[in-house]
Formats: C-alpha cells, structure tokens, sequence
C-alpha cells in the first residue's frame, strides 16, 4: 500500500510504527465511531468526522513533519492504534498522544510505541520538551503517561477544560 506522507518508519521488539495508508481509514472510524473507550468518554463521532479526522492526521504530516503514526503488530500485521505527535492550531505545545484500538489495551503497546516515538522526537526532530493532555478521569492514559516519565501537577489544559496537562522529561529512556 501506498503510504500517504513520508513519514519514516520505526521498529521495537513487536511493533512497526509506520505513517497512515488508506486501508488505516476503516479500523480508525470503527475505533472513533464505536470503541468501548470513547463510548466511555463520551467522545464518539460519526463517521463522517472520523474521515475528516483522518485526514488531518495525514494533514499533520505534510504541514508539521511529523503527526500520528499507525501502529502495527509485527506478529500479525494487524493495525492496533496509533500513536504520534500532533499540534493543532489552538495548542499551545506539541502533544505525545496514544490511541489504542480494541482489544489492544493492556499489553504495552501504548507504551512501547510511546518510548520509540520520544526517542525519535528527541533524536531526529530536536524537540526537548512533549506534552500530554490527559483528561482527569483517564486513569489509563494516566499510567501510559507514568511510565513513559511524564508527570503532572494537576495544570489544566487551556484548550481542554477537562484535561490536565502532563510533562515529558526528553532526557535518554
């Protein structure tokens, strides 16, 4: 499949982290239309939105260099989520983000993924600081954040009245 931006792709023990190709478009609106973790959150959209969604993930690769990444399992080649770095127009700093589809939660993936993306941000973008915005009641996310070395004080997102603002230390994993 063709990919559709020139993002690079990267390896860990079990995962291939790879830029969004058309065939990502059905997983991603199942998981944004109907997942039990945003049905939970309260975050569904239609499918229509999550096209648009989609797009801008691609969008995010062609306007800043980087966005989300599809994360794939080596094993099956099967989609499991995505993973990246996005800074929508209204943010004031560039986010570590992790969405993972069902069925995938609780085995690392998130945070495996998560650890080979800070290394790339730090080693080939030169970022020295990410953020994540992490809603108060995401106790999931919340651990994801943890062992990736990220910390809160309890900041609320100016952009995101519901979530708390957590920092990522981009010192050596």
């Amino acid at each position: 499949m063709q990919p559709l931006c020139t993002a690079p792709t990267l390896k860990t023990e079990r995962l291939i982290l790879r830029g969004p190709e058309r065939t990502d478009l059905q997983p991603f609106t199942r998981f944004m239309t109907s997942a039990p973790s945003m049905l939970a959150q309260g975050e569904t959209i239609t499918a229509e939105q999550a096209w648009f969604g989609f797009l801008t993930g691609v969008g995010h690769w062609h306007w800043h260099g980087f966005g989300f990444f599809t994360v794939v399992e080596q094993q099956s080649g099967d989609p499991v989520g995505r993973v990246g770095l996005i800074k929508h127009s209204n943010w004031p700093d560039i986010e570590l983000a992790w969405h993972l589809f069902e069925g995938a939660e609780g085995k690392g993936y998130a945070t495996e993924a998560g650890k080979t993306v800070k290394t790339w941000a730090r080693e080939d973008l030169k970022l020295d600081r990410l953020y994540s915005y992490i809603d108060r009641d995401n106790t999931k996310s919340q651990a994801v954040a943890r062992r990736l070395g990220a910390s809160t004080d309890g900041t609320q997102a100016p952009h995101e009245p519901e979530a708390e603002i957590w920092v990522h230390p981009m010192g050596r994993d």
